[in-house]
């Protein structure tokens, strides 16, 4: 395989692994943003009451 055609499939694979971390992030985003408030609570609670235990 030729120099130049490993640097443009190495360049593909990063420009699609950028995109797949966008898209993931995307998601953790949207799936936050439904939250109210009292659930936040709710989970920071829980969180802190099993840090505790340990």
């Amino acid at each position: 395989m030729k120099a130049g055609k490993l640097w443009r499939l190495l360049g593909v694979a990063g420009v699609a692994g950028v995109a797949a971390t966008g898209v993931i992030i995307a998601r953790d985003q949207r799936r936050r943003a439904q939250l109210t408030p009292d659930e936040v609570r709710a989970r920071l609670q829980e969180r802190l009451a099993g840090s505790s235990e340990d």
